[in-house]
């Protein structure tokens, strides 16, 4: 599928590799900018399946007019910001199952293991995230 723009990237994070605890939402503009315009961010034990948080998702991605969601593939680390929860660099001293497996410290290795993106246009329903 080509990539148009705006585009929505959907990342979720958790404590382990099976549990997502925190989704994150950031809105690239344009291919040309390639960094985030906007970014949101919910949390909680069911966010994966809630569907209150999939309709703000769909309505965050409506109002900056995206075009194509791109979804992260898997858990990419824990819930912890780094560098605000823990110091940058460092692991999180909250999630002992991510210790020596995400943040700056680590290699790409990790990331090209992962798998592709997911990679669809954003339809008229918010149900796209929805197990």
């Amino acid at each position: 599928m080509r990539i148009r723009y705006p585009l929505a990237t959907v990342a979720p994070y958790g404590p382990d590799d099976k549990t997502v605890t925190k989704l994150a939402v950031g809105i690239i503009p344009s291919e040309e900018s390639g960094e985030c315009s906007a970014l949101k961010r919910w949390g909680g034990t069911k966010v994966a399946s809630d569907e209150k948080v999939a309709k703000e998702m769909f309505s965050f991605m409506w109002q900056h007019g995206v075009k194509t969601v791109g979804t992260a593939p898997a858990i990419l680390g824990c819930p912890h910001e780094e560098g605000e929860d823990f110091p940058t660099g460092e692991d999180c001293p909250f999630c002992p199952f991510w210790k020596g497996k995400q943040g700056s410290g680590t290699s790409d290795e990790r990331w090209k293991a992962m798998g592709s993106l997911r990679i669809e246009p954003l339809r008229s329903s918010y149900k796209f995230w929805l197990p």
